[in-house]
């Protein structure tokens, strides 16, 4: 496995190893000891998968605690444009937010440390999105920002995109006041 590390700190990219031949690929897509010397560590308890059609944006969604999770998210058909955003208060990039494309044929990877909101765009019609989480979804812990917060100015790569009524109502990054 390849981890690449950006500028938001604890935030990794991982491009896993993929042996492939006439019949296909294979690719090893967890191993705990691997993630832990790149940094990626938690109790992973809950695996999660969505499917969305070219154009559906989710989120930006996050648990608080005592429920927080930290995700290690893939796509397994499709493309999507994924998003995070740093909300810990006392983090020097608080507020800015990193995206990546997550392609079921590079099978790369991203983890998302406890503390930052989530998000992605679906990039093609079919799209499968897989989140491992360190902890169980806990409905009264939900918390999110609003998607297209012009503070944030997150290109999602979408015109007209589909939203979620729930969605539609997160507050903004100024009118948020962070669990973190």
């Amino acid at each position: 496995m390849e981890f690449t590390y950006f500028d938001i700190p604890d935030v990794v990219e991982i491009q896993p190893r993929v042996f492939g031949d006439a019949r296909g690929a294979f690719f090893e897509s967890f191993s705990a000891e691997k993630m832990a010397a790149a940094g990626i560590v938690g109790d992973w308890v809950q695996d999660n998968q969505s499917r969305s059609d070219r154009g559906v944006v989710r989120g930006l969604h996050f648990q608080q605690p005592p429920h927080a999770q930290a995700k290690l998210v893939r796509v397994a058909a499709g493309r999507a444009l994924d998003v995070i955003v740093d909300i810990r208060r006392d983090s020097p990039t608080y507020g800015q937010h990193l995206s990546v494309v997550l392609d079921a044929e590079r099978f790369n990877m991203l983890y998302v440390p406890v503390g930052f909101a989530h998000g992605f765009t679906a990039l093609e019609d079919g799209t499968l999105f897989l989140y491992k989480c360190t902890d169980y979804y806990a409905p009264h812990s939900e918390g999110g920002l609003l998607w297209n917060d012009p503070t944030l100015n997150i290109d999602w790569g979408v015109t007209n995109p589909t939203i979620s009524a729930k969605d539609q109502v997160l507050p903004t990054l100024a009118e948020f006041r962070s669990p973190f």
